[in-house]
């Protein structure tokens, strides 16, 4: 009898009847009172089909229940909506005050970021998924609740518009069912692979469905006549069994044929049985009958309970052939091992009698979550982020062996790098090489199953290369040489993120000055979520982000200061420069204003003025005073105006008595020298003696006796850099040292 028959149009019956059925004890007092409170604060809430709003978290809290989840889940279940649709009227603490810290969390992690402001639809998708994997990483019953939730929304998809049913379907496909997948929630994830195949393809669906029903009505017999002869032969046996027969799913027949270009005829395992017995032993016993009734399909056998998948799924696969030479496939496992393979780590809860597990277990079974999580947090690029989701999880595995036997799995298409670093990090840090079978093989080279593979490491090892970044293939390897990078070479990442970042800004074609660079980066940083230029070059070097990731963000920064540039007049003669004289107050930057208080200081970049040389400084229209050298030949012409006269101030070096203290500027100096292949170096070394910053470096060959070495260095003030041009001028065959 339907729920609306019974005058319950929330379903919440049914709900009860499947708790009642599930023979597990709840706390249906808690369960009520979350119902309760979940209807009132949906109140006035209809879904798209007209239905009231909490027909749906209802539903949703049935089907957890089918899964054997706890109260607590059951709970977040029906509550799961509250805090994101409902948010005037409830927030966590509210729920945690009344049903317990849990079922919040439970909730959080089911709450979309919906009061965080993104800046495309795409990052708003991505650090959504990013949060519910960080929950899931802390308890994994949100991903349980989150496919209960997709999978109603799937069953009830048809009343969306087409376009919102094709990007549910889309989402659910490459995300939604490979999580179930490697959750190892079968019954889920086949259900939501049909249903998105049916909105995303509607006619291969059909044409698949027709011709699976075409198939089977043809020899419909074929099934129950395997069955009966296979049980005839158990029974002889003296095996404890269950036997049941099965069609493979819509899905998994189109996507065979589409991945293999197989016509349907040419699927071998259309046809299935499953035997599920009491022991492991009787397992391989059962195998031996089977092989014994029917021919076996060369190359089709497969141990997965020596070899688990790495959703813990355990079974015994083999293709036989049947009567007419028509294929089948028989999967033997014990009861424990399908209650995993139907409900994977659900069974933790759903049958605890039966499937006895501890946390650590548990914890050890979800480690790739922990894995994806250290991905996110060391990239910051989308694309490689849900790169790395469907390569852990839609990919299928390649099963390698260690020289001692232990058997490693990889993603398809993993390198021996791969295999380095998912033994451990230092493996692959110092690995120099690597056999397979027991020859030397390129470190690009691909296992396949079977294979041992070795890997040849040295003490000596440099460590990674950046290259290896394009070779490997899973996100853990990516992220633990990524991690090395960021460890290890945290000065080479800036300069190597600080080379790309330069090359970007000279697309734009405009000069810019190292302060400018900076501050552009600086604020690109920010908005996304990096603390300062420095660090974000870091970033880019060790590979967590790529500079075309940033380039529209640093474009729209390089248009904003462009907007800001100063105004500098034309040319004039300094002596006819006068100064308004007004009180002397301070700004920043080490300099001195007459008249002006809190307004910020900018230095020029036509001259660079540093401590030590005279300066004026010149208001300009909005963005605060320029600071110029009074002989700088771009200070402005157009002394006689009025209206330009009184936008001259008097500027004076702020004296603190203390080197230390004094800000940092940049010179730019110019180098004459007869070519020398160790000039570079020597210039290099000379500034890292004098612990002067490098901002800078460019050469070029003015003749085949000279080349000119500019280089850009910070400095304290006028004499710190004459010190430096006398160092440099000691270089061997260093002609002239000049300030530009």
């Amino acid at each position: 009898m339907c729920a609306a028959e019974t005058g319950d149009v929330t379903g919440f019956d049914t709900l009860m009847l499947a708790i009642g059925k599930s023979g597990k004890h709840y706390d249906i007092e808690k369960i009520t009172r979350a119902y309760e409170y979940a209807k009132a604060l949906h109140e006035g809430q209809f879904r798209v089909s007209g239905e009231p709003y909490i027909t749906h978290p209802v539903a949703v809290a049935e089907i957890v229940t089918t899964l054997g989840l706890d109260t607590d889940s059951i709970c977040a279940a029906l509550l799961h909506d509250t805090v994101e649709d409902c948010g005037t009227k409830v927030n966590l603490n509210e729920i945690e005050n009344r049903f317990g810290s849990e079922v919040a969390m439970l909730v959080d992690g089911l709450t979309k970021l919906v009061q965080i402001p993104f800046e495309n639809k795409e990052e708003e998708h991505i650090e959504n998924l990013r949060k519910m994997l960080l929950a899931m990483s802390k308890d994994v019953r949100v991903i349980f609740i989150k496919l209960c939730d997709r999978l109603h929304n799937m069953r009830t998809l048809g009343v969306k518009k087409d376009e919102k049913r094709r990007s549910t379907a889309l989402e659910t496909m490459h995300v939604y069912a490979p999580l179930a997948h490697r959750l190892g929630i079968q019954r889920i994830k086949q259900e939501l692979e049909n249903l998105s195949l049916s909105y995303l393809d509607p006619i291969g669906y059909g044409e698949v469905s027709a011709d699976i029903e075409r198939k089977y009505g043809a020899s419909r017999d074929f099934i129950e006549s395997a069955r009966a002869t296979v049980a005839d032969k158990l029974t002889d046996a003296g095996i404890s069994f269950s036997l049941e027969g099965r069609v493979k799913s819509v899905y998994s027949i189109y996507r065979k044929m589409y991945q293999q270009n197989k016509s349907f005829d040419e699927i071998y395992d259309f046809y299935a049985l499953r035997v599920i017995v009491d022991t492991e032993a009787e397992c391989y016993t059962v195998l031996g009958l089977i092989h014994d009734m029917f021919k076996m399909v060369p190359g089709r056998f497969k141990d997965y309970i020596s070899t688990p998948k790495p959703n813990m799924y355990r079974s015994l696969h083999t293709t036989v052939m049947g009567r007419n030479a028509t294929p089948f496939e028989v999967q033997i496992r014990t009861w424990e091992m399908h209650h995993i393979a139907e409900y994977g780590v659900c069974a933790h809860w759903k049958y605890k009698s039966g499937v006895t597990e501890s946390k650590d277990e548990l914890d050890q079974k979800l480690q790739w979550i922990a894995k994806l999580i250290d991905t996110e947090d060391d990239t910051r690029d989308p694309d490689e982020f849900m790169q790395a989701l469907k390569i852990d999880m839609l990919h299928d595995d390649t099963f390698v062996f260690t020289p001692k036997g232990d058997i490693i799995t990889l993603p398809q298409g993993s390198t021996v790098i791969d295999f380095a670093y998912a033994i451990h990090s230092a493996v692959g840090n110092k690995m120099v090489g690597a056999k397979i079978n027991g020859m030397i093989v390129p470190i690009d080279r691909v296992p396949q199953n079977g294979e041992i593979v070795e890997i040849l490491t040295s003490s000596a090892s440099r460590g990674p290369s950046r290259d290896w970044l394009k070779i490997v293939k899973t996100s853990e390897a990516k992220t633990k040489i990524r991690q090395w990078f960021k460890k290890e070479m945290r000065a080479e990442n800036i300069a190597y993120g600080k080379a790309e970042t330069d090359r970007e800004f000279r697309k734009y074609g405009k000069a810019l000055t190292e302060a400018q660079k900076t501050e552009i980066l600086g604020n690109v940083a920010k908005r996304i979520g990096i603390q300062s230029a420095e660090d974000i070059l870091n970033v880019i070097g060790y590979g967590g982000l790529t500079v075309t990731k940033i380039a529209s963000k640093m474009k729209d920064e390089i248009d904003r200061v462009a907007r800001a540039e100063e105004e500098v007049p034309a040319p004039v003669e300094v002596s006819e420069v006068e100064t308004v004289p007004v009180t002397r107050r301070k700004n920043a930057g080490g300099v001195i204003v007459d008249g002006v208080d809190g307004c910020s200081v900018k230095f020029a970049k036509c001259c660079n003025p540093l401590p030590g040389d005279g300066i004026v400084g010149f208001i300009t229209k909005g963005y605060g005073i320029s600071i110029h050298k009074t002989d700088c030949v771009n200070v402005a012409e157009h002394r006689k105006d009025p209206e330009m006269a009184d936008r001259f101030v008097k500027a004076f070096w702020e004296n603190t008595g203390d080197p230390a203290s004094e800000p940092d500027f940049e010179a730019n100096l110019t180098i004459v020298a007869s070519p020398d292949l160790r000039l570079i170096a020597d210039i290099t070394m000379v500034l890292a003696d004098m612990h002067v910053a490098l901002h800078q470096i460019s050469t070029h060959k003015q003749n085949e006796s000279t080349v000119i070495v500019r280089i850009a260095v910070g400095c304290r003030n006028l004499d710190h850099v004459r010190s430096i041009s006398s160092r440099l001028r000691s270089i061997p065959n260093v002609e002239s040292v000049t300030r530009a």
